[in-house]
């Protein structure tokens, strides 16, 4: 007998990863969206069409996973809010079951990825984690002894949305705040502050791809530094620190064995994560910065997907 087979699909902020996905965590068929804006209707039938796409590779799919950037009521599968999508108030779960006629499960996106790494990913064997998904924005995923935390309703652990600077920038989307982790530290931020490096230093590798008409964002940063870049290096040193200040006050509050650092902007590696690794050590309380390990995501931009086929998989999740 063939192995069970569903699909899981994240998706983010301003893309969308899915695929269909075995028993053994094996992904078979890939499905990748971009979106820049669109109204509610339009984000739905990217996600349905995906879907469908996915299911035409694989017509024995048993179920249907979705991770969403938004506060998910864990009850009733509806999404409550969401920064960067215009999903507040839509039923989603019901929304969905109804137009792909499968059985549908849903959960935030940084939930499902948190997920996928502590079940089989670089927190496996671990009870307590905390995953960090950095792209547009950050999501927050935490594991406590062995169980996702979810908040009273479905709205926990947004840890994006911590402020680490109180007189910083104002935060993306529809969040209120300013200077917030997720303005500091994601993607987007990494985009932000190479933009400005480019402005600031002429004679740098980023300043020449400004002048040849590129966008300056966070994935061509990303590539710059590692060509050697000292600008971009310097933007991802710094936005490291931001990201470490924020690891240092979820060290404390959690105590986790395992901080997962996942998402697109992951790509900057250690170039991001030694910067994060040493404000961590200077910053949190021990033995909780002793004990933690900050390590990246096994699944890489993957997580999301993974984790939202293991939802489907679990017909509910944890």
């Amino acid at each position: 007998m063939s192995p069970r087979r569903v699909i899981g699909i994240d998706a983010g902020g301003t893309k969308l990863v899915g695929g269909v996905v075995d028993e053994g965590l094996g992904v078979r068929h890939r499905v990748h969206r971009l979106w820049r804006g669109g109204d509610r209707g339009e984000v739905l039938d990217v996600i349905v069409e995906a879907v469908e796409e996915a299911r035409a590779a694989a017509p024995d799919a048993a179920s249907v996973g979705i991770g969403i950037p938004s506060l998910v009521e864990r009850e009733t599968g509806a999404s409550m809010f969401s920064t960067h999508l215009p999903l507040e108030g839509v039923p989603f779960r019901d929304l969905m079951r109804e137009r792909l006629g499968l059985p549908v499960y849903v959960d935030n996106d940084a939930n499902v990825a948190a997920l996928a790494e502590f079940r089989a990913g670089a927190a496996q064997g671990a009870r307590h984690v905390v995953m960090l998904t950095l792209g547009t924005g950050i999501g927050g995923g935490v594991i406590v002894d062995g169980r996702l935390y979810r908040g009273a309703r479905g709205g926990g652990a947004e840890l994006g949305h911590m402020v680490i600077d109180e007189d910083g920038p104002p935060c993306q989307g529809a969040c209120p705040n300013r200077g917030c982790l997720e303005a500091m530290a994601s993607g987007t931020a990494i985009g932000r502050e190479g933009a400005a490096a480019a402005a600031r230093e002429p004679e740098s590798a980023l300043a020449r791809e400004l002048r040849e008409g590129r966008e300056i964002t966070g994935a061509l940063v990303t590539e710059l530094a590692h060509d050697g870049d000292a600008a971009a290096r310097d933007v991802l040193e710094r936005v490291g620190g931001h990201l470490g200040v924020g690891i240092a006050n979820i060290v404390n509050v959690f105590e986790p064995e395992v901080v997962v650092v996942g998402g697109g902007a992951i790509a900057g590696g250690d170039l991001l994560l030694e910067p994060a690794r040493a404000v961590v050590a200077e910053r949190a309380l021990p033995p909780s910065r002793d004990l933690v390990r900050i390590v990246p995501a096994h699944f890489g931009g993957e997580a999301g997907m993974v984790g939202a086929a293991l939802l489907a998989l679990d017909e509910g999740g944890v």
